[in-house]
């Protein structure tokens, strides 16, 4: 694995690496012996090829930032009831109609 981080960081740094076909890429890697799944991803295109050798692992994010347990969410202000500095909130006015 740490020889195909090298050749990954290789291909990105030698412009006539990164810019040379896949079969010229593939005939230098093959030349270094590198690794079967690197080949396989440049041959292909697809990088998947890579998450074998490196072990796949999902990224999940949590999309909710804070969550409660029922009946344990913090108690929210009504909008008529005074701000915390004790001044009243304005009561919005209705516009005329024309």
């Amino acid at each position: 694995m740490t020889d195909t981080m090298d050749w990954l960081e290789a291909i990105g740094q030698d412009a006539t690496l990164r810019h040379a076909s896949a079969d010229a890429l593939n005939s230098t890697l093959e030349a270094a012996d590198a690794s079967e799944a690197l080949m396989a991803a440049v041959a292909s295109g697809d990088s998947a090829w890579l998450s074998q050798e490196f072990g796949h692992r999902d990224m999940f994010v949590n999309q909710a930032s804070q969550t409660f347990p029922e009946g344990d969410e913090p108690e929210r202000k009504d909008d008529d009831e005074e701000d915390q500095q004790g001044i009243p909130k304005p009561q919005s006015v209705p516009s005329p109609k024309g």
